[in-house]
């Protein structure tokens, strides 16, 4: 019996697929194993100046963009910075908008909070790390002829990807901080992105320091973030 290899569902070819199953016990074991892997994950504020090969950032950006996304529109643009002059620009701008919450913006509740990861208006690191992953959203596309066309759930979209990203940076045996400066809008600015693009996360990305020291953190249990309905 011939196996078909794609079908065409409401006009659209769709191809057959097989996903990958494990027994089990094998089951169980990679996704322990995996949890382990990713427990180790922290955000590291402090970076080497070792090159990291760019082949490496473009297989991560690869892998963020497998993201599910709605209507598999991906309304998603990664800016890769490496760039010196450009990336001093961005920490110069940076710096700027988070002394400004600081001095303003934040309440004393929000400093409070802050205080744990000892975080100030310094953003050196976006000087250091050799790479810069600035993930900018499509609010809308644009036709060949300047029509619009929508783009759907983009934050959801957008968010999913750049955890995808975070993933694969930490399984490529590198660190990054997701840095929200708000407004960012000074980002679009540097970079020159059109106006249907909107900034949502900057990641510096590279090697750690070679001495690194995080907050003493402990990440919620799971039963304080999941319920189960048997």
């Amino acid at each position: 019996m011939e196996i078909k290899q794609h079908r065409f569902i409401q006009g659209h070819k769709h191809v057959a697929y097989k996903a990958q199953t494990f027994p089990e016990e094998e089951m169980l074991r990679r996704s322990r194993e995996f949890y382990d892997w990713m427990e180790k994950r922290r955000s590291v504020r402090d970076f080497s100046g070792k090159p990291v090969p760019r082949e490496v950032i473009e297989n991560i950006i690869r892998t963020a963009s497998t993201a599910p996304s709605g209507a598999h529109k991906q309304p998603w643009t990664f800016c890769v910075v490496s760039s010196p002059s450009l990336k001093t620009r961005i920490c110069v701008a940076a710096e700027q908008e988070e002394k400004e919450n600081y001095d303003r913006r934040m309440s004393e509740s929000w400093k409070k909070d802050l205080e744990p990861l000892a975080t100030n208006a310094s953003k050196s690191f976006l000087q250091t790390a050799p790479w810069l992953i600035v993930v900018f959203k499509k609010v809308l596309e644009y036709a060949d002829h300047g029509e619009k066309r929508n783009n759907y759930y983009v934050n959801e979209s957008v968010g999913i990807a750049s955890g995808m990203l975070i993933t694969a940076i930490h399984n490529a045996g590198l660190v990054t901080l997701t840095h929200t400066p708000s407004p960012m809008n000074f980002l679009a600015k540097i970079l020159q992105r059109p106006d249907n693009e909107r900034p949502f996360l900057l990641l510096p990305v590279g090697y750690p320091a070679p001495q690194v020291f995080v907050p003493d953190l402990k990440r919620k249990e799971l039963h304080e973030t999941t319920v189960f309905y048997d």
